[in-house]
């Protein structure tokens, strides 16, 4: 298996599973992993937010982890890099404002390259315009913006746990699905793990 070069979109307030363990799985199973985040430089850290599902009618946010960002988004060159993971909780949405953040999105989409979306991260693919005619599923409360983005919705089961692959597009709807999610991605980068 060659090695791929990944490139993780994060910002303040960045849902903390769908940052640390996707970040810590590819590397892992030998990839190269580059968190960025505007306005941040590598050493410095975004805060994250551990989003819950305990039956209200939104998920529940307590305080998450500090997560070190490695690598500068000011110097980031999408073209050097294999793939991309777009992780949740309410960075995408401020996140997606941001006009490099939606050149490096439309970079990876054009390309046909891999991504992996999780939870609140559609919501950047739809700004940038890479859900045109794709199936994709996403957190329940961003359905609407998917729709809008002109993809298929699909259906999420009620524990969160299914991924949907769409050529090189992996989405999921929540943490919850990590183990199905980071499985179909590692499929699409055509990483084998051997028993």
């Amino acid at each position: 298996m060659a090695a791929k070069k990944i490139l993780m979109l994060v910002g303040d307030y960045v849902e903390d599973y769908e940052a640390m363990v996707p970040f810590q799985m590819l590397q892992m199973v030998g990839h190269k992993v580059h968190a960025v985040c505007p306005g941040k430089m590598p050493g410095d850290f975004v805060r994250t937010a551990i989003h819950d599902f305990e039956g209200d009618q939104t998920y529940s946010e307590k305080p998450g982890h500090r997560f070190a960002i490695n690598a500068d988004f000011a110097t980031v060159d999408p073209a050097k890099y294999d793939a991309l993971v777009i992780p949740g909780g309410r960075a995408p949405e401020y996140l997606r404002l941001n006009p490099h953040i939606i050149e490096i999105v439309r970079h990876f989409a054009a390309g046909d390259k891999p991504i992996a979306s999780v939870c609140h991260g559609q919501q950047i693919l739809a700004a940038a315009g890479a859900l045109e005619g794709r199936r994709c599923t996403a957190y329940p409360a961003v359905r609407p913006e998917v729709e809008l983005g002109g993809a298929t919705w699909c259906e999420v089961n009620e524990t969160f746990s299914n991924a949907y692959v769409d050529g090189t597009l992996v989405t999921a709807p929540a943490w919850p699905a990590h183990p199905e999610w980071m499985r179909r991605f590692l499929e699409v980068l055509g990483t084998r793990i051997e028993p």
